[in-house]
């Protein structure tokens, strides 16, 4: 089960709590397309490569493509959550693909009337079925990230460690079901283990082992939602060894057991 993050086919995806009242808590991922969240109301924190982010209502918080990010939930958000191929603002391609902002947080950026304008407006096309609906989100989406770009402050950025720890998350996303150690990257990506290690520690600010528990958990999450498995089929399925294992994991990232979890969806 991939996240629509590292599997994502369309060009642009939005997300709006008006519609949709899930929250913005996802692992560390990266991937091509600029995410962008609009937060009205409730707190998010983001971690962006090595920096963290308490974003609370009012605020704007967007990652450049192929940056490592993470959101955990802190107070139930109201939000507009974008995923944009850079591809098709191509304007502002360069922008996005050569540079990364020296502070992904835009405070107050949400309550700029112009922004929450056009990313009302945005929402709107996306959830609507109007005619020439594909041209109209374009000319929306390029005024937004217009003014965007005008709020930040951008600098060059080397791509090859990027590169680097995007073959080994999406290898770990890709077969997070299945056994993974630092021995068998090192095999197949053809990577130094300690290597692995060292850019997932200073980049994602988390072991090996916590991230890949992290992805399972995710996993875990969604047969919890949407089947009727049991918990042990549950914690087989996503990757563990052992059901205790799985317990302890959930209940850390979680901060409650499976079971809970399960009762209130």
């Amino acid at each position: 089960m991939k996240p629509f993050y590292e599997n994502k086919r369309d060009d642009f995806y939005c997300r709006d709590s008006d519609y949709k009242s899930k929250s913005l808590a996802y692992t560390s991922h990266l991937h091509y397309h600029i995410e962008l969240a609009f937060l009205m109301g409730g707190r998010t924190r983001v971690t962006v490569d090595s920096n963290v982010y308490d974003v609370e209502a009012g605020d704007v918080i967007i990652v450049f493509p192929n940056q490592i990010h993470r959101f955990e939930t802190l107070e139930k958000e109201k939000f507009i959550l974008m995923i944009v191929n850079p591809d098709i603002i191509s304007e502002f391609t360069k922008q996005f693909t050569s540079s990364i902002p020296e502070s992904n947080i835009i405070k107050g950026g949400a309550l700029d009337e112009d922004l929450s304008l056009l990313a009302k407006k945005i929402s709107d096309s996306y959830y609507g079925n109007e005619q020439y609906k594909d041209t109209i989100l374009r000319g929306y989406l390029l005024s937004f990230f217009g003014k965007i770009l005008q709020k930040l402050t951008v600098k060059d950025v080397q791509a090859k460690e990027y590169n680097v720890l995007g073959s080994i998350l999406n290898y770990c996303i890709n077969n997070s079901s299945k056994p993974l150690s630092l021995d068998i990257l090192e095999k197949e990506l053809h990577i130094s283990k300690y290597y692995i290690s060292h850019i997932m520690s200073n980049k994602l600010r988390m072991g090996f082992n916590d991230y890949i528990n992290s992805l399972r958990v995710s996993n875990a999450c969604k047969y919890l939602q949407k089947s009727d498995k049991s918990i042990t089929e549950i914690s087989d399925i996503v990757g563990f060894n052992t059901l205790r294992t799985f317990n302890r994991a959930f209940l850390k990232q979680m901060g409650i057991t499976p079971s809970e979890y399960r009762a209130k969806k």
